[in-house]
């Protein structure tokens, strides 16, 4: 990492995020990452290994290195956060006085517009889904676990067995922070579980270590495989361009709020921490809405 007192503030750092934050061991590696790179950059251009002179010329210099290598602002602005966040807790420690971040301003960024799935899309899915195999059945469960709840994917695969309550009709999920939350579970979703249920004991070994969703050999899913699910599905339904677990979600949220759900009840199921994380799922909804109330309103009609 470079000099000692580099490494004992990276290390505070680090701890202040693990233990005050609370942030996953995916987002402490992500801060972890931008350090070290910013730090690499600075030593390399500056000969410079501390981290608590820093000037903010020095970090534009870095951002426009970044955006000379194609790196998009979207990715641009993450890493600056982690830069921020760094100079942030310095001053709350008392190691700094002045952030070299404090009037720096996010880089724009154009929206992403999401596309949901229809429903129609959904219901294609399902017909189309076999249970005469052990990965069928968990297809299956998984597919209506993930669009009848709108969990993360990382929620989905660090699902437990005890997670699952049938009889209460309700399931644990550890989201960000490592903050738990309780879904409902729909009651046409009881007879997929239980059907996968029963063919997981039959993969179930040592190596399952108490997990929901395993693979074949009786292993913890991971990532690219519900990736490679969802997309395998839907790829036979759908044209759309991002067929991912995360647009499952986006198709969850949505077709909730089309069909008049509280926004604030769909931000409570998705675990949000604030509406406004929720108000980009509303864009579908007001769309949806704009037609009903074109097609309805006397003032429209005609005839």
């Amino acid at each position: 990492m470079g000099d000692n007192s580099f490494f004992m503030l990276f290390s505070e750092f680090i701890d202040y995020l693990s233990v005050e934050k609370n942030y996953s061991r995916h987002t402490i590696q992500a801060y972890s990452r931008d350090l070290e790179e910013f730090q690499q950059f600075i030593i390399s251009e500056y000969e410079q290994e501390e981290l608590l002179q820093v000037s903010y010329p020095q970090i534009r210099s870095w951002i426009v290195s970044l955006s000379e290598r194609n790196i998009s602002n979207r990715s641009i602005n993450r890493k600056l956060s982690s830069l921020k966040a760094f100079y942030k807790f310095q001053l709350k420690t008392g190691n700094l006085e002045y952030s070299p971040m404090a009037k720096h301003k996010a880089l724009k960024t154009s929206r992403k517009i999401q596309v949901p799935f229809s429903q129609d899309e959904v219901v294609e899915v399902m017909e189309l889904l076999e249970e005469d195999s052990f990965s069928g059945l968990r297809d299956r469960f998984l597919i209506e676990l993930l669009y009848s709840t709108g969990m993360r994917r990382a929620e989905l695969i660090n699902l437990k067995l005890a997670n699952l309550d049938l009889t209460a009709e309700t399931i644990k999920v550890l989201g960000k922070r490592n903050k738990e939350r309780y879904i409902p579970l729909l009651k046409s979703l009881t007879p997929s579980a239980q059907k996968y249920l029963d063919a997981r004991k039959e993969v179930e070994n040592s190596q399952s270590d108490g997990y929901l969703f395993l693979t074949e050999k009786g292993a913890k899913i991971y990532e690219s495989l519900v990736y490679r699910i969802i997309n395998s599905y839907f790829s036979k339904v759908s044209g759309k361009l991002k067929k991912s677990p995360h647009i499952l979600r986006h198709s969850f949220a949505t077709h909730l709020l089309n069909q008049g759900a509280n926004l604030n009840a769909v931000k409570e199921l998705l675990g949000h921490s604030s509406l406004a994380a929720t108000q980009i799922y509303t864009h579908n909804s007001i769309a949806e809405l704009s037609k009903i109330h074109e097609a309805a309103h006397p003032r429209n009609n005609k005839n």
